[in-house]
């Protein structure tokens, strides 16, 4: 144990006087637990010096309840204790979820590995070995006092981001919901008048009625994908054997209008590895990219698709267009909510590429992406790979 003298003349050049450690330090409490009266007095004066709120506690049974009833900041624990040893205390608080959090350094005579290693695995953060220098005492009640706030910060900003997720989520599928029916009662209305009216109606008027059908279905399009952006964290699905093959050319037929108004070439195997997935998820994966191919491709866009062999247990299928290519700062956020690259000026809302991430997490892969200005455009995904076929 150092001597006081010597303690203070080294606070004085080396630290900050109590009474200018204004803010957290002042309020952080600190539990001492231990049976030694000198070591206890000892340590409660230099941690009060410093500007720590100091509890004591001289036996397991006080140390317990103190900790229980008002939750210090850190504590100080020694190992030799009557009734409970300090290991028994730490894995008692560890179990019980009002204080597992607490941080807990071990002050202790016994300087065996084997004795330190079984301060770690009972849930401490530190390990002190006595005789007792302040200064170490000091430094490490501070380190660890920052990084219990810095944890408890975090754990706030996570608590409060899940909150704003869910009332996202709950906020995007109400205004989708909400969207929907009024929609719908909007397109079938303009395709009775043109329906009915059809004959009697001048090219101006039809026209207008095909924007809005037209409009009404990019709508319709943009509350689905909504809905499936707020569904898709929260949905419980299996993942079973894929029939890529038959999902691939269900996308396709989707797009058939979109290929051939632009002239689009897609190609594509007949045969298909075997992959583990949700067959109308990832039919949106498809659609997705394979439509962005056609948009972004080249003039008239060549859209080839295919599958690498497996590897590492996963399966990476692609999407890979003709198109002017994205530049390397904009790869970063491709696949951002809301994030849109449109090199040719295509419109779009940003949702699609957020909808395919957030689906392939969902399932165990990983989205990627390759492009280079003037060498077009490899969009992909990996699923887990299996050996059984679909439909068994």
């Amino acid at each position: 144990m150092t001597n006081l003298p010597y303690r203070i003349e080294c606070a004085a050049e080396g630290s900050t006087p109590a009474r200018e450690r204004e803010g957290e330090e002042l309020r952080s409490q600190i539990l001492v637990v231990e049976d030694d009266a000198q070591s206890l007095g000892y340590l409660t004066q230099i941690l009060r010096e410093r500007g720590y709120k100091v509890r004591t506690a001289p036996t397991a049974a006080l140390a317990l309840s103190a900790a229980k009833t008002a939750p210090p900041d850190l504590i100080l624990l020694d190992i030799r204790m009557p009734e409970k040893n300090g290991y028994e205390i730490c894995a008692e608080l560890q179990g019980d979820e009002a204080t597992q959090g607490i941080p807990v350094i071990f002050v202790s005579a016994l300087d065996d590995v084997v004795d330190k290693v079984k301060a770690f695995s009972a849930g401490g953060v530190d390990y002190i070995t006595k005789p007792i220098q302040d200064l170490e005492v000091l430094a490490r009640v501070d380190t660890h006092l920052r990084l219990h706030r810095m944890q408890a910060a975090l754990d706030e900003k996570n608590r409060r981001l899940n909150e704003q997720n869910a009332e996202l989520d709950a906020f995007a599928r109400t205004v989708a919901h909400d969207l929907k029916n009024p929609l719908t009662v909007v397109s079938g209305y303009a395709d009775l008048l043109a329906t009915d009216l059809g004959e009697t109606l001048d090219d101006g008027v039809r026209e207008s009625l095909t924007k809005i059908e037209e409009g009404c279905g990019k709508m319709a399009q943009i509350i689905d994908e909504l809905l499936l952006f707020a569904n898709v964290r929260k949905a419980e699905t299996e993942a079973l054997p894929l029939d890529m093959r038959q999902i691939v050319e269900s996308s396709c037929q989707l797009l058939a209008r979109a290929a051939s108004e632009s002239r689009a070439e897609i190609i594509h195997p007949d045969l298909w590895p075997n992959a583990l997935g949700h067959a109308p998820w990832i039919e949106r994966v498809w659609t997705n990219y394979i439509s962005n191919a056609i948009k972004y491709g080249g003039d008239p866009p060549r859209v080839e698709l295919g599958a690498d062999p497996a590897r590492g247990g996963k399966v990476h299928f692609w999407v890979r267009d003709n198109g002017p290519g994205i530049d390397e700062s904009e790869l970063r956020r491709v696949f951002d909510e809301f994030s849109r690259i449109a090199p040719n000026g295509v419109e779009g809302h940003g949702l699609g590429l957020s909808i395919v991430k957030r689906i392939v997490d969902k399932l165990g892969g990983e989205v990627t992406v390759r492009s280079a200005p003037g060498e077009g455009s490899t969009f992909g995904f990996t699923l887990p790979a299996t050996s059984e076929a679909p439909g068994r």
